[in-house]
Order: C-alpha cells, then structure tokens, then sequence
C-alpha cells in the first residue's frame, strides 16, 4: 500500500547512536526529496538511560512529528515496553536480538545489527543495519541511502572507499534480514522535490544564522540545556574583524557582557534557558531602564528549578515577558517553525537596534534541538538595521522627550560626543539620577510607547469569522496547525490566529482579539500562560495545556478542541 507519511523512531539509551540514526535517515530522505522532521527525547546525562530520536518521513512538509510510529527500532526491552503503545495500526517493530526476545506472533522481528556490522568488517555500522532494515520496511529506494553515505563518507582521507564499502553492505544486509522476515508497512511514494534549495538545520542554528544575517557582532554565552548548540555555533561561524564570541564563567557574566557591548555600540545577544534566564533578571531590569539595545534568547526547558533539562515545556512566558521587578513588558518574540527561528533571530536582532533597548526571544527544546529541511534562506534579503547613533542633530539629551518619531534621539558611542550616563536609577535627559515624579512619568512612558512602534513579524490569520479560533503559540504551532486542518477537514468551525511577535501583537491580529471570540491556545504548561496573558489584556481566551514534557499530538488536540467547541470525541 502507497503510503506519503512515515515515522520511524529509534529507542535505546543514551550513547546508542539514536540521534545519529534518526539524523542520517532524515538527511538522506531530504536529499531524495521528502520533507523530513526530527524529534529527540534523552536524558540529561551523556551516558545512559531511556532515550529515543525518531524522523517523520513525508512527501508533504512535515508541521509535527505525528501522532504515533509506524516503525519501532527497540534496541533493549525497556525501549520496547516504554514505546510499542504508541505504534500505529499495521506498525513493525525491529527488536535487538542480541539484548532480548520476544514472544513469536507479533509483528515484530529480531536482528543482530552489531554481529552482522562486525562482518563486514567496520564494527561501527552497526546503525547502518538498522536503517537497512527500515528502508526495506518503508519501501524506501537503496540507491538513495547509497548517495547518501558516499558523500557522508568522501573526505579525501585514506581508507574512505573500505568504510563507504563496509557501510554499504550493512545496510544491505539490514534489508536483508527485514525481507526474510516478510513484514512490511507500506511503500513510501517517489518525493516531488521542491524547485527550491533546501537545507536541513535546527531551530537553534537557524535563530543564530539569522541574527548573523542582521549584522550581530558580540555574543556572550555560558553552557547550558538546551542552548549551548548556539554557544557553539557562534564560536564556529561569528568569527571576522570586530565580531566576538566570549564564554563567559556564568549567566550573570553573560548579561553584564552584552549590556557592556550593547552600551559601546554592537549588536550582542545571549542565549540561556530557564534557570539562566533567572539569573539574568536584575541585568535585564538594568538593560530595560538605561535602554540598552541587546537580545537575550531564552531556550526553554522543563521547569522549575533544574526541572527538566532536555524535554520540551513553554513555561516560561511569565518570566520572559516580564522578566524583572517593576513596570516591565519586554519585546517578545516566540518563532513556531524553524524557518521562523531564522527570521526572529534576524528580527530580534533589528528591533533591538531599531527602539534602543533589550529584546526576549523565546524558544524551546522541542524546536531548539530538532531537524527539518527548510528553504534555503536569503541572507541577501535580510535587513541589517543599525541604531540611531549621535550626529550633529541631536541634542546631546539621549533620554531627551521623544514625540514618536521615527528616529530615536541618538546613542552616542563612549568617549565620543553627546556623554550620557547608562543609569539603573531613574534618571533625566542625560542619564543623571533624579526622583522627581515628572522625570519618572515621562520615561517610563517613553520606554512602553516605543515598543508599540515594533513590527514586521510573522503572523497569520485564516477564517477569522468562524465560531471558535486557535491561537498556538512558539513550538505548539506545527500540531495546532496539523489539528486545525483535520478539524476544517471535518467542517468544524474553527478559525486560526498566530503571531510571531507575542509583545508587542501586531494590529490585525488585536483585531481578531477584540471581537470577543473564544480563543482556544494550545500551550505546553500547567498554568495556560498565554491564555492568562490574553485575559488580563480583556480577550476570551482559554488553553489546552500538556505538562509532559514532549510535545504535543495532532490526534490529542482535535479530540480535545472537538469537546472544547461542544463537537464530542471523533470514536
């Protein structure tokens, strides 16, 4: 039976090769032509314990990693017990024969993937036995694999040809062992490759490759779950005259490293998740009232405390948006794909420069660390805006009164003219401290008024007169959006509304809000933090909320929504 949709999930330990299965898969399909997401789920550890990558495989663009698996890759028995309740009708599982048995009747069967790597003489293969055998299982063509480990394996050093060799006949021989055991789940039909290049990246490296787009030059990071990846992609890419990468000994060095450069005229960011984010408070309140241009990314994790440091939760909204004592509401920024990582790092990165002053970008395990190919982006289209710097025109008075114009009063760089000091304290036009009510009025007006100037942000709005609208947020996006077209599928009532930009909202999308229609918000935390939000701000929102840690279910939101909107539960 054609099928266009697959999902594979390979489930172990940490340390197995999960995640180097699962990427290896999903890139060789990408280069056939398929669309292609990646979802991971391991410990915090970097040995050991239960952990599982898994790729959807489709001949359409892939918005979630599916609702069950089609192919289950158990490499020990707790791997087996703990996922084979997810497979889907007609699902095959390929179980380690070398660690464990299971009761013959099943639809599953054994292989000896490190026995049979051994035999071709590259003991390492052992993975590629295992997609061997699920090529075979999926109807997914050999030849393409092939390319794929040839160039994977083509490094101009001596002994490539005996490894592509011996990595080859691996898989052959997975295909084998999968073909004698006569099970199969469905052929997977020929790709239509898009007539655009593509590259398969992650949310993290898209975000960091976009703020590179708009002309960041210092970044400032300590090592943390799940933002280090972007830690480390700076270090290798944010290299040239005048641009700095500075690990620093703590997340409070962090912050206090890019006010300092934000203050000397560059474009710095940071990048933590939520106890980080915790630590950077006080900096950002200072960032906030001396209107210092920056942008903090905050990678959110399973909290609170250490929480969960490698599992997928939006807890976070709170404290992003409002990060530190006082009248604060920070710019805020929530991509949901990964083409949008790439374009809010851009984004960020301008509205920093653009109202002089801190900016939040809100990310997620689920969207930090996953795999997706996606259009090649246009770095060529990508504004790199620059802050109002000092000139003659201005008055020296950097926190002079400010009438909405366009042009901020400019930010003189230190040692040059117009000398102001960056002050924590309230302040007047020239940064001295003052407690007088009419200083303190004034500029925290000045501070909210120019945040409702952003814009350019990605947002969305479809059947907006129907009874009921879904308004996800950041990485629930990709499931709110596969659930939303099953429900129009159904000729439920349902409308989408999305925005990028959480703070501030663009105007269309007020709009939609203010006509008092029930706003449904799926959304990865207990408390409905987005919903909450919506409702302080006087709209008729309420959320579907999961806590587990993984991300949502297309299947699980449209039972859900159906009983929200009074529809009943589709069996």
């Amino acid at each position: 039976m054609d099928k266009h949709d697959f999902v594979i999930r390979f489930a172990g330990e940490g340390g197995q090769g999960l995640v180097t299965s699962a990427d290896a898969l999903a890139r060789a399909a990408a280069q056939a032509g398929y669309f292609v997401q990646t979802h991971s789920t391991f410990p915090s550890q970097i040995m050991g314990g239960p952990a599982s990558s898994q790729v959807r495989i489709s001949t359409t663009p892939v918005l979630s990693s599916g609702d069950g698996v089609d192919v289950l890759v158990a490499l020990n028995q707790y791997a087996y017990d703990n996922h084979h309740q997810e497979l889907n009708e007609g699902a095959v599982t390929v179980y380690n024969a070398e660690e464990y048995e299971l009761p013959e009747g099943g639809s599953y069967f054994g292989i000896k993937a490190d026995e049979l790597a051994k035999s071709t003489g590259n003991a390492r293969a052992a993975n590629m036995v295992t997609i061997g055998a699920v090529s075979d299982l999926i109807g997914f063509k050999l030849e393409e694999i092939d390319k794929f480990i040839t160039q994977r394996f083509t490094r101009g050093r001596p002994g490539d040809e005996e490894i592509i060799e011996a990595n080859i006949k691996a898989l052959r021989l997975g295909v084998d062992v999968a073909k004698s055991s006569g099970f199969s789940v469905g052929q997977l039909r020929p790709a239509t490759p898009p007539d655009y290049q593509q590259i398969v990246i992650t949310g993290n490296a898209a975000l960091s490759m976009g703020a590179l787009a708009a002309g960041l030059d210092f970044y400032a990071g300590y090592p943390i779950s799940p933002a280090t990846t972007i830690l480390i992609w700076m270090e290798n890419n944010l290299w040239g005259e005048g641009r700095f990468v500075h690990q620093v000994a703590s997340e409070i060095e962090a912050i206090n490293a890019i006010i300092g450069a934000g203050f000397a005229g560059k474009k710095a960011m940071t990048a933590t998740a939520g106890p980080g984010f915790s630590l950077m408070s006080e900096g950002l309140g200072l960032a906030w009232m001396s209107e210092i241009p920056l942008v903090v990314t905050n990678v959110q994790r399973g909290g609170p405390a250490t929480g969960l440091p490698t599992k997928s939760e939006q807890s976070d909204l709170y404290t992003s948006m409002h990060p530190a004592h006082g009248d604060i509401k920070m710019p805020l920024l929530a991509p949901g794909t990964i083409e949008e990582c790439f374009y809010a790092g851009a984004l960020a990165t301008n509205w920093a420069e653009k109202y002089q002053g801190p900016v939040i970008l809100v990310s997620e395990f689920g969207l930090a660390e996953r795999g997706e190919n996606i259009r090649r982006p246009d770095l060529s289209g990508v504004n790199s805006d620059s802050r109002d710097f000092y000139d003659q025109t201005d008055t020296g008075k950097r926190y002079d009164s400010w009438d909405g114009s366009p042009r901020l009063p400019g930010m003189p760089i230190p040692g040059g003219p117009g000398a102001y000091v960056a002050n924590g304290s309230e302040h007047d036009e020239i940064g001295d401290t003052t407690h007088l009510p009419r200083h303190h009025i004034r500029l925290t007006e000045r501070r909210f008024k120019k945040v409702e100037l952003l814009e350019g942000a990605h947002f969305e709005i479809e059947n907006a007169d129907a009874e009921y609208i879904i308004m996800p947020w950041g990485s629930s996006k990709g499931p709110a959006r596969e659930a939303y077209q099953r429900l129009r599928d159904q000729n439920q009532s349902v409308g989408w509304l999305y925005s990028v930009a959480l703070n501030p909202l663009p105007d269309p999308v007020k709009e939609i809000l203010k006509t008092g229609k029930k706003i449904i918000v799926p959304e990865l935390n207990y408390l409905g933090q987005w919903s909450s939000l919506l409702r302080m701000d006087g709209y008729n929102a309420e959320s579907i909320t999961q806590y587990t840690g993984l991300p949502f279910r297309p299947v699980d939101l449209v039972e859900s929504i159906r009983q929200r909107i009074g529809a009943g539960v589709t069996s």
